[in-house]
């Protein structure tokens, strides 16, 4: 989550608030430990049942205005509200079966999280595989802490869960303060924000096709930008950011053989045994094609594919880029879906591409489409919420920023993308996310009132145009419902 608010916002913007995110990520700490090291003793001081009531209403009210987002989006309303509601029922309903129903639910989540890092950790073998093999330990280890019940009998199951999240969000606070004191800018980017911001401007105002994030940035540099927000993905004749996914159950040759998640983001197998694990690619107006395949086709036999997965130096073979969209397409098949991003920085990609372009090394599991992809992606975007609510000032940004459930989500993808590798499926799921970031929607309430205002506004022009165009009643019939003394 660190690196990814650096992208969002640039390093600039937090450079000048470092102190002030030390401070609050080292009294986050604190308080994480006091409301932990309260818990142990099963004598609860910590609120539960107003925090419980607060999570029910936080909860209805994400379900309430959950069915005005847009397509993730709506989905991932629905899964935080239910999430929310349901953990503030299991609160609420309290003695021993809600507290263990809780225990059981956190444990498993951290056995399974921390079992699955530290196979893929071991499977991959990328370069800090060891470290991630030491944070799946920990992670199975608070699975344990939640299942057994000691000290507290699971009494203190959501202040220890409420500890450790303000711990962990605290000391990334504290690592965000100290990485963006020393950079000049985002580590693997233009060290030359300045330059970035000018070239971003120039670019805009030769675009004829006028990108919509470029004219951000040129108003950034003009000291005009207002905050945006859009309510939807780009037209299609809208000048946009395409990140192209072809499925591995879209782009295999034959019928596939259909397995839950696997094949959504691993890989798919069909009914003659050949493996496909779909591939990934980024598309931009100005004219840059990224997409990264081997220069020999990989044999994916199923035999061949477990010592593949290595990220070593021993499976790396010579790439290829494609040249555009229409070539890849024709000569093998359109992209199964396709994810559009307006507020994108077009002279941060173009200095990334001619960079990361020198280099064809192509490994499956380092080095491949998709990794290639999700690093262009992050280039391209650096800045972008800085360039939305750029004028909104002070610390506003930084919690739009934070409060956005899509950081979180994106958040995750990123670290099983760096544990295992990156796929097309969570190259896929990434680039959504940080769309929605990087175009933000209205929030659900925003949206329900201005619906609601329009609605209003719709009854009101017709009951004007029903009165202006009603038969006039005849004078006498008038007259006679007006007059007392008629009989």
């Amino acid at each position: 989550m660190v690196r990814l608010v650096m992208i969002l916002l640039g390093v600039d913007y937090l450079r000048t608030r470092w102190r002030s995110l030390q401070l609050i990520g080292w009294a986050s700490v604190l308080l994480g430990l006091v409301v932990f090291g309260d818990a142990l003793d099963g004598a609860l001081y910590f609120p539960i049942t107003p925090f419980a009531i607060l999570l029910l209403l936080e909860g209805l009210a994400t379900l309430a205005v959950a069915w005005t987002g847009m397509g993730g989006q709506r989905t991932l309303r629905y899964a935080k509200g239910l999430a929310f509601s349901v953990s503030a029922a299991l609160i609420l309903v309290g003695h021993s079966h809600g507290n263990f129903i809780l225990s059981m639910i956190f444990g498993t989540l951290f056995f399974a999280d921390g079992l699955l890092q530290i196979v893929s950790a071991r499977v991959v073998r990328y370069r800090t595989w060891r470290l991630a093999t030491v944070g799946g330990a920990v992670e199975i280890a608070l699975a344990v802490f939640f299942y057994q019940p000691y000290p507290t009998h699971y009494v203190g199951t959501v202040p220890y869960c409420l500890g450790l999240g303000l711990i962990f969000g605290g000391w990334n606070l504290i690592l965000l303060s100290t990485r963006v004191k020393r950079l000049a800018s985002n580590p693997g980017m233009s060290s030359d924000h300045e330059a970035a911001t000018a070239g971003a401007a120039a670019s805009a105002t030769g675009n004829a096709t006028g990108n919509a994030a470029a004219s951000a940035a040129a108003s950034t540099a003009r000291g005009r930008l207002q905050p945006v927000e859009w309510d939807g993905p780009p037209a299609a004749d809208e000048a946009a950011l395409t990140v192209h996914v072809w499925t591995p159950v879209g782009s295999a040759k034959g019928e596939a053989r259909r397995q839950l998640i696997v094949d959504r983001y691993i890989a798919a197998v069909d009914r003659n045994g050949v493996i496909s694990t779909g591939h990934a690619a980024l598309e931009s107006p100005e004219g840059i094609y990224i997409s990264l395949y081997p220069g020999v086709e990989i044999d994916r036999s199923p035999d061949d594919f477990t010592r593949l997965l290595r990220a070593t130096r021993e499976n790396d073979v010579p790439g290829v880029f494609q040249p555009d969209y229409q070539t890849e397409s024709k000569a093998w098949c359109p992209s199964t879906v396709q994810v559009r991003i307006r507020n994108y920085d077009p002279a941060r990609l173009q200095r990334f591409w001619e960079t990361y372009r020198q280099n064809t090394t192509y490994n499956l599991t380092h080095r491949n489409c998709s990794s290639t992809v999700s690093r262009a992606l992050e280039a391209a975007i650096e800045g972008a919420s800085a360039r939305v609510w750029g004028n909104l000032g002070g610390w506003r940004p930084f919690l739009r920023v934070i409060s956005t459930p899509e950081l979180w989500v994106a958040a995750q993808l990123r670290k099983r993308a760096a544990t295992m590798a990156w796929t097309p499926g969570l190259t896929l799921d990434y680039a959504r996310a940080l769309s929605m970031l990087a175009d933000p929607r209205p929030s659900g309430w925003v949206k329900m009132a201005r619906l609601a205002w329009r609605r209003m506004a719709r009854s009101r022009q017709q009951w004007r145009e029903e009165a202006r165009t009603a038969p006039a009643a005849p004078q006498a019939a008038r007259d006679a419902a007006g007059s007392p003394l008629h009989e």
